[in-house]
């Protein structure tokens, strides 16, 4: 593949639902710029589950197409791929216009240039007017249907470039089209102010300033064309080619600077290892260079540089500041990373990756196989942010996140396919917390004679609630418990609260009071008076009524308006409580919720299904907060015959 200079280079993402026609687009495309001779289209719903790099050079540019994933639960690769673009297609269904992923994508593209296709035009079933209502409601008056479908009693007879004379249109046709091109020039005459004087004497704009002014409103955000087409059919791919080769400007054109790169996804192969894909920033990069990973203040080789299509690497001489390149074997780059010539050069912003909606416990099938686990979801990790990895230390599971309940199946197969590792995934452990909600003053006494030395320690103690973890104090009077023998009686409440009287949790929130004993001169001793101390601790839980306490979570929840009913009747079922609501700039409404974590596990699930997909969350812990005493006797025998 040739050298592109900064100026002939494109980067596109492409978005839009699942089966709407992103990866024909692309093969047409190919097909079109003489990659592939016979493109491999399908009617059939193909399933993306990670972005894909497509080169192509088509007259005089390079073009770097980035296919992205049309389901929400994937959203991490329209994440990445965005930040890489210029520009984003969007591609719409013509037989079923709002689908989930069109509306992601207009979320994920918001502030940045666009140009909507829409696709399947020749269908039977295409409702082009929709679509366009649809989008001009989403957009307001940006909308602008550039290369537009002509129909002759309900079929497709071919397409229509706005800027052709309109000779041969039926009359339906030639007002819709020319109501276009008028609010197009106004759209135009607004992005500069000579425009605008122009426009309103009436004169007419060149065409120079017709493709400025188009470049500079798409890249405003003031304007949104619409090309229309069909991929299986090869209609609208050279007019999509033409119009991003025409309004599309790059980001970065600093060819000159100390080169500069930021690692936007990587990809773990089994056979070639880990695969990096850069976007450069500044200046230009060929093989055998050695630069600076800012972001762990280390040096990284690069040692070839490639572009990929279609899982084929293809070796660059060199590559300039808005390209996209891919190198292999650099172990040290994991997304996100910054990397210069100079390593006194500024970290790039992160990348914002939404948070996992949804936790599994994982474990291998073969308990020999936990280090090895570790090792493949770490290089899972590497290769997608949006997925956590952690062990709860007070459950004993190992905890896998992911954006859904498919992202989190389609890891569990990507480990057994590319690692040979097989796991299982079980549901969460609630990591309950005992208390007390009264107050008790008991005694302890150890006491223990056999032969020589005995053992004696013996404490009065008060015990109490506490908004701290654990409050610890003395009062002792007249020597009845040595100071020395203090920290023995702390240490031995401390060990004690790792294990509660109700159900074996660990107990927090308590206040000790320790104001009498006794002792023996020769037969007390340390353990003795923790033995004393857990002794008391006991009695003194169970005499200051213990309860159990349980975690809440704090949920941010996003959905469009017409759920909220739903939605906010479903949190009270689980138990959980509203505290507030707005709207956001895309119109959805905003609530923030708190509710137990043990009836959220599978929240990302049901919202999924209570709003069609269209509503999302994130979650944080909160606080521990009582369990119903109701609730109390029902997990204490559950754990009890888990146990058995």
């Amino acid at each position: 593949m040739k050298v592109y200079n900064s100026e002939k280079i494109r980067n596109i993402a492409v978005l839009g639902h699942s089966g709407s026609g992103k990866t024909n687009l692309l093969e047409t495309i190919a097909h079109a710029a003489n990659i592939n001779k016979i493109p491999k289209l399908s009617n059939n719903v193909q399933m993306t589950y990670s972005m894909s790099l497509m080169p192509i050079e088509y007259e005089g540019f390079k073009f770097n197409f980035l296919d992205t994933p049309g389901y929400t639960d994937f959203g991490g690769d329209m994440v990445s791929a965005l930040y890489a673009s210029d520009a984003a297609i969007i591609v719409i269904d013509a037989t079923d216009p709002m689908q989930v992923g069109t509306e992601k994508a207009f979320e994920l593209t918001e502030g940045i240039p666009k140009i909507m296709f829409i696709n399947k035009i020749d269908n039977e079933k295409a409702r082009y007017k929709d679509v366009i209502e649809m989008l001009d409601e989403k957009f307001e008056n940006k909308i602008v249907p550039m290369i537009s479908p002509e129909f002759d009693n309900g079929k497709f007879v071919k397409l229509h470039n706005l800027f052709e004379n309109f000779e041969g249109l039926n009359e339906e046709f030639v007002e819709q089209a020319k109501k276009a091109y008028d609010a197009l020039m106004e759209l135009i005459a607004e992005t500069d102010d000579d425009y605008l004087e122009k426009f309103f004497e009436g004169e007419e704009l060149t065409p120079e300033e017709i493709k400025n002014g188009i470049t500079v409103g798409i890249k405003r955000g003031d304007i949104v064309p619409v090309i229309s087409g069909s991929t299986i059919n090869n209609v609208g791919t050279k007019e999509i080619l033409e119009s991003l080769e025409s309004y599309i400007d790059p980001s970065y054109v600093d060819e000159e600077g100390k080169f500069k790169g930021r690692v936007f996804k990587t990809f773990v192969d089994p056979f070639i290892g880990k695969i990096s894909y850069i976007k450069i920033l500044r200046g230009s990069i060929s093989k055998d260079k050695e630069v600076y990973n800012l972001n762990k203040d280390s040096k990284e080789k690069l040692s070839n540089i490639y572009t990929i299509r279609g899982g084929e690497l293809i070796e660059l001489e060199k590559a300039y500041a808005g390209d996209i390149i891919v190198v292999t074997k650099a172990s040290g780059l994991v997304t996100g990373d910054t990397i210069s010539e100079d390593a006194n050069d500024t970290e790039e912003e992160e990348i914002n990756f939404q948070k996992p909606q949804i936790y599994y416990a994982v474990s291998p099938k073969n308990k020999n196989d936990e280090d090895k686990m570790a090792n493949v979801i770490a290089k899972l990790l590497d290769e997608d942010p949006t997925l956590d990895y952690y062990r709860n230390v007070e459950t004993s599971q190992a905890l896998i996140g992911g954006q859904g309940d498919l992202h989190i199946k389609t890891v569990v197969n990507k480990m057994k396919d590319k690692f040979g590792l097989d796991v299982e995934l079980k549901d969460l452990k609630v990591p309950y917390r005992e208390t007390i909600k009264s107050n008790s003053d008991v005694e302890g006494k150890h006491k223990k004679q056999s032969g020589g030395h005995g053992q004696y320690g013996h404490v009065k103690i008060r015990f109490s609630r506490s908004e701290d973890e654990f409050d610890f104090s003395e009062e002792l009077f007249g020597g009845s418990v040595p100071k020395s023998y203090v920290p023995a009686v702390e240490k031995g409440l401390r060990d004690s609260m790792l294990k509660g009287v109700l159900a074996g949790y660990p107990v927090t929130n308590i206040k000790a009071v320790l104001y009498d004993g006794s002792y023996h001169d020769v037969d007390s001793s340390e353990m003795a008076f923790k033995l004393a101390a857990s002794q008391a601790f006991k009695k003194g839980m169970k005499e200051a009524t213990p309860i159990l306490l349980e975690p809440y979570m704090k949920l941010v929840i996003t959905i469009p308006e017409e759920y909220m009913g739903d939605v906010m009747g479903d949190m009270n079922k689980r138990r959980g409580k509203i505290l507030g609501m707005e709207s956001n700039s895309s119109g959805k409404q905003i609530l923030e919720a708190l509710a137990p974590q043990a009836e959220i596990f599978k929240y990302a699930i049901d919202l999924k299904s209570m709003t069609q997909g269209r509503g999302y969350f994130e979650m944080e812990f909160d606080s521990y907060l009582e369990v119903p005493s109701s609730m109390t006797d029902k997990i204490v025998d559950e754990l009890k015959s888990e146990e058995k």
